[in-house]
C-alpha cells in the first residue's frame, strides 16, 4: 500500500530509509516547538497553546505536502516571520496579536490567488536577485541578534545602545556554554545539534543558579501530560483592520512583507531541497511545482485559523534528504513525530531562554551563509544588498530592511542609466516603501 501511494520503487528507496529520514528532518528541525512559542508569547499569547498549535499546523501542512506533491519537505511555522509578526507587527506598530492574525490570513488568500494565477512569480521576478538572497541574511542577522538579546548576552546601553552583558552570571554564561556546544555539534555534523544542545542546556539548567534562590530551568511537576488546548489562540483572528481606512493603511505594508518574506522563503526552500532530491529538471523547472504553491498557500491559512505566525517549508527538510527521503512517506513520518511531541509539553515548556537562545544565534548563521551568493565586488549591487542586511536588525524591522533596499537599488538604477535593472513592479515597490518612509502617502507610523 506504502508503496502504491509514494511510488517508493519509482524512487529508488524503501520504507525503512524513509522512516529514517523522516526522524532525521523531525530531529533537525524539532527546536521550533521550543522556540516559536518562545516568541510569540512575547505578544501576550499563551505559551502552552502556542506549543500545542506549533505542533498541529506542522504536521497538518506537512502531511498536505506529502500527499499532494509527494515530496520530502516539511513545513512549519517559520523562522524570521515569527520574530516579524512578533517585534515588528505587535511590538513595534502595536497591532494586536489577533489582528496580526488577521492579517496573516488575508496574506495567505493573496498567496492562494497568486499561487494559481502565477502572478505571485512576476512579483519574485520584481525583486533582484541580490536584495532576495540580502532579505535572508538579514533576517538572519536579526534572529541572531534576537537571539543574543533573549540570552543576555547583548543588553541595551544608553550610550552606545547595545553593549555586552554579565557573562559571569549563570543565565548569560549557560548561553554562551550552549552557542558553542551547538556550534561543535553542528560543525561535526552530529544529526539533530540543534534539539541535542537545547536538551543538554536545558538540564545543566536544573543545576545553574539564576539568582534570586532560583534555577535556570524549573523541572515541570509532569512529564509527559495530555496536550495543552489550542483554544486561548485558535480561531481568534480578528479583521478590525478592514473596516478602519487608517488601520487598513498600516497594514498594507504589514501584509506586503509578510507577502515578499513567505514568497521568498518558499520559492527559495522548494527549490533547494528538490534540487538536492534530484526533483529540478535540468531547465530549472519543477515537476508539481503548482500543487506545492498550493500546499505553502493553504498551510498559510491553517497557521492563522490556528494562531501561529505564518507556516513555511523548512530547509531542514534537506537533513532528510540527505538520509536518503526520496517521497512523502518521509514528510509523512516527520509530521506523525510532531504530533507525539505534543504530549511532552511540560518538557517543552520547561525549555529555558538560555537553551533557545542559542538556537536562534545558529539558525541566523545558516542563514547567513547565502551572502556568499552575492556579488560583493559590484558596488551596485553590493549597496543595495549591504544596505539591507544591516537595516534588518538595526530597524528591527524586515519590512524596513527590504524598503530601504529596494529604494537604494531603484535610485542606483535610475541614477547609472540602467533603469532595465529592474521591473516596473520593482519600482512601483520601491516606489510605495518611499511613501510610507517620508509620510507622504499615509501609510502610519
Amino acid at each position: 500500500m506504502l508503496n502504491r501511494l509514494f511510488h517508493l520503487d519509482q524512487n529508488q528507496t524503501t520504507v525503512g530509509r524513509e522512516l529514517q529520514a523522516g526522524l532525521t528532518t523531525f530531529a533537525a528541525m524539532a527546536y521550533i516547538l521550543a522556540v516559536n512559542p518562545a516568541i510569540l508569547a512575547n505578544t501576550g499569547m499563551d505559551k502552552a497553546a502556542l506549543v500545542t498549535v506549533t505542533a498541529l499546523t506542522a504536521a497538518i501542512a506537512t502531511l498536505i505536502m506529502a500527499l499532494l506533491t509527494n515530496y520530502p519537505l516539511a513545513l512549519a511555522p517559520g523562522m524570521g516571520i515569527n520574530a516579524f509578526f512578533t517585534f515588528t507587527m505587535v511590538l513595534g506598530r502595536g497591532v494586536p496579536w489577533s489582528e496580526a492574525l488577521g492579517m496573516v490570513f488575508v496574506n495567505g488568500v493573496i498567496f492562494l490567488l497568486l499561487s494559481v494565477t502565477g502572478v505571485r512569480e512576476k512579483i519574485i521576478a520584481a525583486i533582484p536577485h541580490a536584495l532576495k538572497i540580502a532579505v535572508t541574511c538579514g533576517i538572519g542577522l536579526f534572529i541572531a541578534f534576537i537571539g543574543l538579546k533573549n540570552g543576555g548576552v547583548i543588553v541595551a546601553n544608553p550610550a552606545t545602545f547595545v553593549s555586552h552583558g554579565d557573562f559571569a552570571s549563570g543565565p548569560v554564561a549557560l548561553c554562551l556554554f550552549g552557542i558553542v556546544l551547538t556550534a561543535v555539534l553542528v560543525a561535526r555534523r552530529v544529526p539533530g545539534a540543534i534539539v541535542i544542545s537545547i536538551a543538554a542546556v536545558t538540564v545543566i539548567g536544573l543545576f545553574v543558579t539564576a539568582g534570586g534562590g532560583k534555577m535556570v530551568t524549573q523541572f515541570p511537576g509532569k512529564l509527559v501530560d495530555l496536550p495543552a488546548s489550542p483554544a486561548p489562540v485558535f480561531l481568534k483572528l480578528t479583521f478590525q483592520f478592514l473596516t478602519n481606512s487608517n488601520a487598513l493603511l498600516l497594514a498594507l505594508p504589514l501584509i506586503l512583507t509578510l507577502l515578499l518574506v513567505d514568497m521568498f522563503d518558499n520559492i527559495g526552500t522548494l527549490i533547494g531541497v528538490t534540487k538536492r532530491a534530484g526533483f529540478l529538471r535540468p531547465d530549472g523547472t519543477l515537476p508539481k511545482a503548482g500543487r506545492a504553491l498550493l500546499a505553502d498557500s493553504i498551510a498559510t491559512l491553517l497557521s492563522a485559523l490556528f494562531g501561529t505566525s505564518t507556516v513555511v517549508s523548512y530547509i531542514e527538510s534537506a537533513s532528510g534528504v540527505e538520509a536518503g527521503g526520496r517521497t512523502g512517506l518521509t514528510a509523512v513520518t516527520t509530521a506523525g513525530l510532531m504530533l507525539v511531541a505534543l504530549f511532552f509539553t511540560p518538557l517543552i515548556l520547561m525549555v529555558p531562554a538560555a537553551a533557545t537562545a542559542p538556537a536562534l544565534v545558529i539558525v541566523g548563521v545558516f542563514m547567513m551563509q547565502s551572502i556568499t551568493e552575492i556579488e560583493m565586488t559590484d558596488f551596485k549591487i553590493a549597496a543595495p544588498a549591504v544596505l539591507t542586511i544591516l537595516a534588518i536588525p538595526l530597524t528591527f524591522s524586515i519590512a524596513e530592511g527590504i524598503g530601504l533596499g529596494l529604494i537604494l537599488a531603484a535610485l542606483l538604477a535610475v541614477g547609472l542609466g540602467e533603469t532595465k535593472r529592474m521591473t516596473t513592479l520593482g519600482y512601483v515597490l520601491a516606489g510605495i516603501f518611499f511613501l510610507q518612509f517620508f509620510h507622504i502617502w499615509p501609510f502610519g507610523s
